[in-house]
């Protein structure tokens, strides 16, 4: 694919920004069963409406000091690093990808992995809001572009099929609950997007780093064997990864197979 010239991906840059303030409404509210698009934003400490050049996207925060206008209270960094991370990811799918219809279903997906880490990070849950409607955008929309609708359908039931044995078996093993019903519905939804390259990518990618985190929290005596890790957290940036690297992956190990 032919990189598209530079006003595309700083359009997609420009317009992850703008995606990514949205998705900080949705971190902040979706887990506390507040509405995403009814009334303004307020600082949640003094109450106050966020103005609208008080609003804009990473350039805000750096103005105020991280600081409220009105009561001086923090803003938490997350805000401009969600933002950040969005602009940066849309950048790069444009880059990856070309201007094709294709690239706005795989931009909804990154914004949705990136909404779905922060909010489990922070309350040990994925909401059934994105995953679900999710999974189901995925599908349609792989009628009218990669992976395809056969393919797309193989990844949901192995994303979500293989996380919910996983998680049977666990509890079965240990009689404690080992994936959460959360984590299922992601694996559906990245496989829907990503098909079923991606969604083994994306288990096997997000179970590695969940054990070398798991172990260097274990090493620095800070958890234990039995303490739960959010795995949505290391699963969602690992089905944003397989976008780019699944085929190329698959290619190169085959590749050794057939050696």
């Amino acid at each position: 694919m032919i990189p598209p010239p530079f006003p595309v991906w700083a359009l997609a840059a420009l317009l992850g920004l703008l995606i990514g303030s949205f998705l900080n409404v949705v971190i902040y509210r979706m887990p506390r069963g507040m509405s995403v698009v009814l009334w303004r934003s307020r600082c949640p400490h003094c109450g106050h409406e966020i103005r609208f050049f008080d609003n804009v996207p990473v350039l805000s925060w750096l103005w105020l000091r991280g600081r409220c206008r009105d009561c001086r209270a923090p803003i938490s960094p997350r805000y401009p690093l969600v933002e950040a991370l969005t602009g940066a990811l849309f950048a790069l799918l444009a880059l990856r990808f070309g201007a094709q219809p294709a690239l706005a279903f795989r931009m909804f997906f990154a914004a949705a992995m990136v909404a779905v880490v922060f909010i489990d990070l922070e309350h040990q849950i994925i909401p059934d809001r994105i995953t679900l409607p999710g999974t189901a955008l995925g599908l349609l929309a792989s009628v009218f572009g990669p992976p395809g609708l056969r393919d797309a359908a193989l990844g949901a039931a192995v994303g979500g099929g293989w996380l919910y044995l996983v998680g049977l078996a666990y509890r079965k093993l240990r009689g404690v609950e080992g994936m959460g019903g959360g984590d299922v519905k992601l694996g559906l939804m990245l496989g829907a997007f990503t098909g079923w390259q991606g969604a083994v990518f994306a288990v096997l990618a997000a179970s590695a780093a969940g054990t070398l985190v798991g172990l260097g929290l274990i090493a620095g005596r800070r958890a234990s064997a039995r303490t739960a890790l959010p795995f949505g957290s290391f699963l969602a940036p690992a089905a944003v990864l397989a976008l780019f690297v699944a085929p190329a992956f698959f290619s190169w190990y085959g590749a050794i197979l057939s050696r």
